[in-house]
C-alpha cells in the first residue's frame, strides 16, 4: 500500500464520517423541532381544556397548593437563618 492509497482512504473516511455525524445531527434536530411542535399541540389544548371548565380546571386548588407551598418555603427561610 503505498502512501497515496493511506492518504485517500484517510480521505475517504474522514468524508464518510463527517457526512454521517452531519446527517445524524440533521435527523436530530429535525425530530426535536417535531417534539416541540407535539407539545406545544398537547399544551394548548390542555389549555383549551381549562379555559371551557374541562377535567383539568382545578385553579382554586392551584392557588391554594402555591400559597402552601410559598409559607412553607417562608418558613424553611426563617429556620435557616435563625440556626
Amino acid at each position: 500500500m503505498g502512501q497515496s492509497d493511506l492518504l485517500a482512504e484517510a480521505i475517504n473516511l474522514t468524508f464518510f464520517g463527517m457526512g454521517f455525524v452531519f446527517l445524524f445531527l440533521t435527523l436530530l434536530v429535525f425530530v426535536t423541532k417535531l417534539m416541540s411542535t407535539f407539545v406545544r399541540y398537547i399544551y394548548k389544548n390542555k389549555q383549551v381544556d381549562s379555559q371551557n371548565g374541562g377535567p383539568s380546571s382545578n385553579s382554586g386548588l392551584n392557588d391554594e397548593l402555591d400559597e402552601e407551598t410559598k409559607f412553607v418555603i417562608e418558613k424553611a427561610i426563617k429556620m435557616h437563618r435563625s440556626s
